[in-house]
């Protein structure tokens, strides 16, 4: 099935919630902690990569892999940095913090794709970053308000690496497409996989997690990072660098609620508020970009 502009934006909105489960899920863990949460999810991504990619794109891609080129390896490592840090992330701090801080991917992403790879950024889209980040500032500033001990800063900054990560992959595949290069990234997400298993599987010893845990890191690693990544990366040969970070924005929305509703983390009415102009500046923008095309 050709993938469409509005097919594309549909689909990143289902990855979207397939990436927000991963906060509710965590909470539910029995005695897995810190780098053996992203060992177990990371392995179980690769795991299921390597049955997916063959199925859909034959025994070959292993040659691809190997033969990928340079922006393969870089995206590779951006989806490990991505992988690793926001599990960290949830293993020292609240999922809605967590998540608010990944909202400056959008900021980061548009600066980058304009800045490398000359992308034009539609002023509809230029005010539905602008309201967003000031969605973001509203909660972030009630958060730390709430936490002024600081005891939050170290989750704060290990999710930082997550935006940071996936401005520069998210342009990799853009300059990637607009140099005509037929480089197939999508193995890059199983790069991602080994590379962040590999790096936290001696920081994990002694294993500890039960058999409750290593099934949910299981689910995670196939239904919250294989099958939407993979998707994701075909999204990103039809929507522009932007509005993949804004329609990732949705992740917020929906882990926020994930949370609240399956681990009791309630969120403040700060978060709320912002939250609806997250939202409110995707709908807009996104309604905007229809009826422009149309």
């Amino acid at each position: 099935m050709k993938l469409t502009h509005t097919r594309a934006v549909f689909l990143m909105v289902a990855i979207a919630f397939m990436w927000s489960i991963a906060g509710v899920v965590t909470r539910h863990l029995e005695s897995a902690r810190s780098f053996e949460v992203t060992f177990w999810r990371s392995f179980f991504t690769l795991l299921s990569l390597m049955v997916i990619l063959p199925l859909f794109q034959g025994r070959e891609v292993f040659s691809r892999i190997r033969h990928g080129g340079r922006a393969l390896w870089i995206s590779g490592v951006c989806w490990s940095f991505m992988f690793t840090a926001f599990m960290m992330a949830l293993t020292l701090t609240s999922v809605a913090n967590v998540l608010i801080t990944l909202a400056v991917g959008p900021f980061l992403t548009a600066l980058l794709a304009r800045v490398l790879i000359g992308h034009r950024i539609a002023m509809r889209t230029w005010l539905a970053i602008a309201v967003a980040g000031l969605g973001i500032a509203w909660m972030f500033g009630g958060d730390l308000q709430a936490n002024s001990d600081g005891s939050q800063l170290a989750g704060t900054l290990v999710a930082l690496l997550v935006p940071m990560a996936g401005a520069i992959n998210w342009t990799v595949v853009q300059r990637s497409q607009a140099q005509g290069d037929k480089v197939d990234l999508v193995p890059a997400v199983m790069v991602g996989a080994f590379i962040s298993s590999l790096v936290t599987l001696p920081l994990a010893l002694p294993l500890t997690a039960t058999a409750h845990d290593i099934a949910l890191l299981a689910m995670l690693g196939l239904v919250q990072l294989a099958i939407p990544c993979v998707l994701s990366v075909r999204c990103a040969s039809v929507l522009k660098a932007p509005e993949i970070a804004l329609l990732a924005l949705l992740e917020i929305i929906f882990g926020i609620l994930l949370a609240w509703l399956g681990a009791g983390e309630v969120p403040g009415t700060n978060v709320l508020t912002g939250g609806a102009l997250v939202l409110g500046a995707l709908l807009v923008n996104e309604l905007f970009g229809w009826r422009q095309r149309s």
